[in-house]
């Protein structure tokens, strides 16, 4: 089903992928707030995998996480709005026949309004999922952060497959 050219909607499923990643993401935060004190930790598998609550000011997985930063939650908030607005009209563009163009894009809004959300209300964003194997420690990050990755992977696998079809001869 194609839509019609002069209706450039964004795709139903591209709001629910999104909200629904943006609800889950705040259900989650909203039961870490209530359950583990801030900087806490609760272990799952010893020496692999905590939930913890940490507070980011940083980007995702820890990224420019400074303390005392007056900076970062103007320009996390400003970059995080500009890239909501450049989704917005990509998905308006996106084509039904690349589901997984919309599903990346998708995602990757889903999770950028959910750590928006976190910045407006509280000036920080809330890590709580966080693993370990051996020495190796992965920065605590979030179901935001995740679907962001994952959107971003899923972005690659299309730009790749689309590439290999356009360069292949017919």
């Amino acid at each position: 089903m194609t839509r019609d050219k002069d209706s450039r909607n964004v795709p139903k499923s591209a709001w629910l992928i999104a909200f629904g990643i943006l609800l889950l993401d705040q259900f989650v935060k909203e039961m870490i707030k209530a359950s583990i004190p801030v900087w806490g930790r609760e272990t799952v598998i010893q020496g692999f995998f905590n939930i913890v609550h940490f507070l980011n000011k940083g980007a995702a997985f820890g990224i420019f996480n400074t303390q005392g930063s007056t900076w970062q939650p103007v320009f996390f908030i400003a970059v995080t709005c500009l890239a909501v607005i450049v989704i917005y009209v990509l998905l308006r563009q996106a084509e039904q026949e690349r589901p997984l163009y919309v599903f990346a894009l998708s995602s990757i809004l889903g999770g950028a309004l959910g750590n928006l959300t976190d910045r407006l209300r509280q000036g920080v964003v809330i890590d709580y999922l966080d693993f370990s194997l051996g020495r190796f420690h992965w920065p605590a990050f979030n179901i935001a952060d995740l679907a962001i990755s994952i959107g971003a992977l899923c972005l690659l696998v299309d730009f790749y497959k689309r590439e290999r079809h356009a360069s292949d001869p017919h």
